[in-house]
């Protein structure tokens, strides 16, 4: 058992460091933006995002360059699962989420067409050089796109809006500045090491594929900042913000992290295995799915929808823990499963057409 404590230990240090890394990161980035006189919602488009997401970015490059594509590819998926049925449905059990703006219901179909594209493009077990130049020149088209069109509806953009402070004044914040973001990428690179340190022991301990430590542990402790942020948002009233960040978060994964993981494995690909592709990439497309009847049909998460999400995510890892021990009634289970959530989804849309009768 002792053996266990070490990497149990790196794993949870890792994901400290990666958490305030993040954490100072964001904070000297929006400083510098704002002294360079970029608009608000623009840097909550872009930076805020990119900080939430660095944690998972950092972890992923880590990873490759160590000859684990199985943990960086299991991060990203990981993260994308966590983000839409944790921390969606955490953040609506707080407060039903309201969506109103036009970001969130122009990015929601994006991400739909973004992740289709991924899996297809990771069908064949590999994501080429040049699948990883395509995603960052979609990123890039997306971040104009986003940039170009903040004016379109500007009573709706300042709802997504984070709340940022102005800074006291550029002399005396210039040092601050550059500290927040040295220390920020360091802490950053030097989490992400221990991190996938831990990761990689641990899963040697346990005789398990590194794929199962990605979905779980390494998704959740990267994931951690999409949570915290989106919580506070919730607690605030802020909606759109709690939303937005995690569509955001989940385009940045798989534009940026992917992109990026295919670029730097260079002519031999980034190998994407193939349960990977058989089970958990098309979940994470099915719950990028169910986003549109949410968003589009009724405008808001109710706390009932947030209750199915993390009843969804908890039965997602009940069934990989299963799996990975061998459990005889797997198939009876995942039957049992379908039906519960069969049943959740039409007592929700019975109880949706009784209000309606009602009115």
């Amino acid at each position: 058992m002792s053996e266990f404590i070490l990497p149990i230990i790196e794993i949870i240090i890792g994901i400290i460091f990666l958490f305030a890394g993040g954490e100072l990161f964001i904070q000297g980035a929006i400083s510098l933006s704002l002294i360079l006189g970029i608009p608000q919602i623009v840097i909550g488009l872009t930076v805020v995002s990119l900080g939430t997401s660095s944690p998972e970015l950092l972890v992923s490059l880590n990873s490759i360059f160590k000859g684990s594509d199985s943990l960086a590819a299991s991060n990203v998926i990981g993260s994308n699962i966590f983000n839409v049925l944790v921390v969606l449905g955490i953040s609506s059990l707080i407060t039903p989420l309201k969506v109103k703006s036009r970001i969130v219901r122009r990015d929601v179909p994006l991400l739909i067409a973004i992740s289709c594209a991924v899996w297809a493009m990771s069908s064949t077990g590999l994501l080429t050089w040049q699948a990883g130049i395509f995603l960052i020149f979609c990123l890039t088209l997306n971040t104009i796109w986003e940039i170009n069109t903040i004016k379109e509806n500007e009573e709706d953009t300042k709802k997504a809006e984070p709340e940022i402070e102005e800074s006291p004044g550029i002399e005396r914040v210039e040092f601050n500045i550059i500290l927040k973001l040295i220390s920020g990428i360091f802490l950053l690179s030097f989490g992400s090491n221990i991190l996938v340190n831990g990761s990689q022991s641990l899963a040697t301990l346990l005789g398990v594929n590194e794929i199962i430590i990605g979905l779980t542990i390494v998704a959740t402790g990267t994931s951690l900042p999409e949570l915290v942020t989106s919580i506070i948002a919730a607690l605030k009233g802020k909606t759109d913000l709690a939303i937005g960040n995690v569509i955001g978060s989940n385009l940045l994964n798989q534009l940026l992290i992917l992109g990026s993981c295919s670029i730097f494995s260079g002519l031999k690909g980034f190998t994407i295995d193939q349960s990977l592709i058989k089970v958990d990439l098309p979940f994470m497309v099915l719950t990028t799915f169910a986003c549109l009847p949410i968003f589009w049909t009724k405008g808001k998460i109710t706390r009932t929808e947030g209750f199915i999400l993390l009843n969804l995510y908890i039965f997602y890892i009940v069934d990989k823990i299963l799996f990975l021990n061998g459990f005889n009634n797997l198939y009876e289970l995942r039957v049992c499963i379908f039906v519960y959530f069969a049943f959740l989804t039409v007592f929700l849309f019975a109880q949706e057409s009784l209000k309606i009768t009602r009115r």
